[in-house]
Protein backbone atom coordinates (compact mmCIF):
# COMPACT_ATOMS: atom_id res chain seq x y z
CA UNK A 1 0.00 0.00 0.00
CA UNK A 2 1.26 3.45 -0.90
CA UNK A 3 1.43 6.36 1.53
CA UNK A 4 -1.61 8.62 1.03
CA UNK A 5 0.24 11.66 -0.34
CA UNK A 6 2.16 9.52 -2.80
CA UNK A 7 -1.03 7.77 -3.93
CA UNK A 8 -2.68 11.17 -4.48
CA UNK A 9 0.29 12.42 -6.52
CA UNK A 10 0.34 9.28 -8.66
CA UNK A 11 -3.44 9.47 -9.22
CA UNK A 12 -3.05 12.88 -10.88
CA UNK A 13 -1.50 11.04 -13.83
CA UNK A 14 -3.85 8.06 -14.11
CA UNK A 15 -5.34 9.47 -17.31
CA UNK A 16 -2.87 12.24 -18.10
CA UNK A 17 0.29 12.11 -20.19
CA UNK A 18 2.59 14.77 -21.70
CA UNK A 19 0.72 14.75 -25.04
CA UNK A 20 -2.84 14.06 -26.12
CA UNK A 21 -1.52 11.04 -28.02
CA UNK A 22 0.86 8.30 -26.93
CA UNK A 23 4.15 10.17 -26.60
CA UNK A 24 5.99 6.83 -26.94
CA UNK A 25 5.07 6.83 -30.63
CA UNK A 26 7.32 9.88 -31.07
CA UNK A 27 10.47 8.08 -29.97
CA UNK A 28 9.60 4.40 -30.02
CA UNK A 29 9.20 4.36 -26.25
CA UNK A 30 12.84 5.29 -25.63
CA UNK A 31 12.18 6.06 -21.97
CA UNK A 32 10.91 2.51 -21.43
CA UNK A 33 13.83 0.75 -23.09
CA UNK A 34 16.71 -0.32 -20.88
CA UNK A 35 19.99 1.01 -22.26
CA UNK A 36 22.56 -1.71 -22.96
CA UNK A 37 25.42 -1.55 -20.50
CA UNK A 38 23.82 1.30 -18.53
CA UNK A 39 22.29 1.21 -15.07
CA UNK A 40 19.08 2.92 -16.13
CA UNK A 41 15.72 3.06 -14.44
CA UNK A 42 13.57 5.38 -12.41
CA UNK A 43 14.18 6.57 -8.88
CA UNK A 44 11.37 5.61 -6.56
CA UNK A 45 9.79 8.16 -4.28
CA UNK A 46 9.84 7.23 -0.58
CA UNK A 47 7.23 4.56 0.09
CA UNK A 48 7.05 3.19 -3.45
CA UNK A 49 9.48 0.34 -2.74
CA UNK A 50 6.82 -1.73 -0.96
CA UNK A 51 4.50 -1.44 -3.97
CA UNK A 52 7.06 -3.08 -6.28
CA UNK A 53 8.47 -5.65 -3.83
CA UNK A 54 6.17 -8.45 -5.00
CA UNK A 55 5.38 -7.35 -8.55
CA UNK A 56 7.01 -9.58 -11.17
CA UNK A 57 9.18 -7.96 -13.85
CA UNK A 58 10.74 -5.29 -11.65
CA UNK A 59 14.13 -5.07 -10.01
CA UNK A 60 15.15 -2.60 -7.32
CA UNK A 61 18.67 -1.50 -6.51
CA UNK A 62 19.88 0.85 -3.80
CA UNK A 63 21.98 3.69 -5.19
CA UNK A 64 23.45 6.86 -3.70
CA UNK A 65 20.41 8.75 -5.02
CA UNK A 66 17.83 6.29 -3.68
CA UNK A 67 16.11 3.15 -4.90
CA UNK A 68 16.39 2.63 -8.64
CA UNK A 69 13.58 0.62 -10.24
CA UNK A 70 14.24 -1.14 -13.51
CA UNK A 71 11.75 -3.06 -15.56
CA UNK A 72 11.61 -5.06 -18.76
CA UNK A 73 10.41 -2.05 -20.72
CA UNK A 74 6.75 -2.99 -20.49
CA UNK A 75 4.40 -2.48 -17.58
CA UNK A 76 0.80 -2.02 -16.73
CA UNK A 77 0.01 1.68 -16.91
CA UNK A 78 -1.42 1.63 -13.37
CA UNK A 79 1.89 0.25 -12.07
CA UNK A 80 4.11 3.07 -13.34
CA UNK A 81 6.16 4.71 -10.58
CA UNK A 82 5.70 8.41 -9.97
CA UNK A 83 8.99 9.23 -11.72
CA UNK A 84 7.63 7.65 -14.92
CA UNK A 85 4.36 9.51 -14.57
CA UNK A 86 6.18 12.87 -14.24
CA UNK A 87 8.67 12.19 -17.04
CA UNK A 88 10.15 14.27 -18.68
CA UNK A 89 9.46 16.91 -16.03
CA UNK A 90 10.42 17.41 -12.39
CA UNK A 91 8.83 19.41 -9.60
CA UNK A 92 11.59 21.49 -8.01
CA UNK A 93 11.59 23.24 -4.65
CA UNK A 94 12.46 26.91 -4.85
CA UNK A 95 12.32 29.72 -2.31
CA UNK A 96 9.05 30.96 -3.84
CA UNK A 97 7.41 27.53 -4.07
CA UNK A 98 7.26 24.49 -6.32
CA UNK A 99 8.41 25.08 -9.89
CA UNK A 100 8.25 22.70 -12.84
CA UNK A 101 11.28 22.14 -15.06
CA UNK A 102 12.35 19.77 -17.76
CA UNK A 103 14.38 17.01 -16.16
CA UNK A 104 17.88 17.54 -17.58
CA UNK A 105 18.54 13.79 -17.31
CA UNK A 106 15.68 13.21 -19.77
CA UNK A 107 17.23 15.24 -22.57
CA UNK A 108 19.47 12.34 -23.63
CA UNK A 109 16.45 10.09 -24.15
CA UNK A 110 13.30 12.10 -24.75
CA UNK A 111 12.61 14.32 -27.77
CA UNK A 112 9.93 16.10 -25.74
CA UNK A 113 12.51 17.04 -23.10
CA UNK A 114 14.66 18.62 -25.79
CA UNK A 115 11.68 20.75 -26.85
CA UNK A 116 10.94 21.90 -23.32
CA UNK A 117 7.83 21.99 -21.20
CA UNK A 118 6.06 24.42 -23.53
CA UNK A 119 5.70 21.51 -25.99
CA UNK A 120 3.70 19.53 -23.43
CA UNK A 121 0.06 19.72 -22.47
CA UNK A 122 -0.52 22.57 -20.02
CA UNK A 123 -2.70 20.20 -17.94
CA UNK A 124 0.26 17.83 -17.62
CA UNK A 125 2.61 20.61 -16.52
CA UNK A 126 0.00 21.78 -14.03
CA UNK A 127 -0.40 18.25 -12.65
CA UNK A 128 3.38 18.00 -12.14
CA UNK A 129 3.24 21.26 -10.15
CA UNK A 130 0.27 20.00 -8.14
CA UNK A 131 2.06 16.71 -7.40
CA UNK A 132 5.12 18.66 -6.29
CA UNK A 133 3.01 20.81 -3.98
CA UNK A 134 1.42 17.74 -2.40
CA UNK A 135 4.80 16.06 -1.92
CA UNK A 136 6.45 19.22 -0.58
CA UNK A 137 3.94 19.26 2.30
CA UNK A 138 4.76 15.66 3.25
CA UNK A 139 7.68 15.28 5.66
CA UNK A 140 8.64 11.90 4.15
CA UNK A 141 8.59 13.22 0.56
CA UNK A 142 10.05 16.71 0.92
CA UNK A 143 13.66 15.58 1.49
CA UNK A 144 13.47 13.53 -1.71
CA UNK A 145 12.21 16.58 -3.63
CA UNK A 146 15.07 18.59 -2.13
CA UNK A 147 17.49 15.92 -3.35
CA UNK A 148 15.99 15.97 -6.86
CA UNK A 149 16.26 19.77 -6.88
CA UNK A 150 19.94 19.65 -5.86
CA UNK A 151 20.65 17.06 -8.57
CA UNK A 152 18.95 19.19 -11.22
CA UNK A 153 20.86 22.28 -10.07
CA UNK A 154 24.17 20.38 -10.21
CA UNK A 155 23.46 19.16 -13.74
CA UNK A 156 22.49 22.67 -14.81
CA UNK A 157 25.75 24.07 -13.39
CA UNK A 158 27.79 21.39 -15.18
CA UNK A 159 26.01 22.08 -18.47
CA UNK A 160 26.70 25.79 -18.07
CA UNK A 161 30.34 25.20 -17.18
CA UNK A 162 31.17 22.78 -19.96
CA UNK A 163 28.64 23.91 -22.56
CA UNK A 164 30.56 27.10 -23.22
CA UNK A 165 33.81 25.26 -23.83
CA UNK A 166 32.47 22.81 -26.36
CA UNK A 167 34.49 22.39 -29.54
CA UNK A 168 32.53 21.06 -32.48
Amino acid sequence: MLPETLAQARALFDDLTPLRSDCGLTCGGACCRPMEGENTGMLLFPGEEAYYADLPGYRMERTAQGTLLTCSGRCERADRPLSCRLFPLLPLLRADGVKVATDLRAKAVCPLARQGKDALLPEFVSAVRQAGQLLAEDEAQRPFLEQLTRGQDELKALRAQFGRNRHV
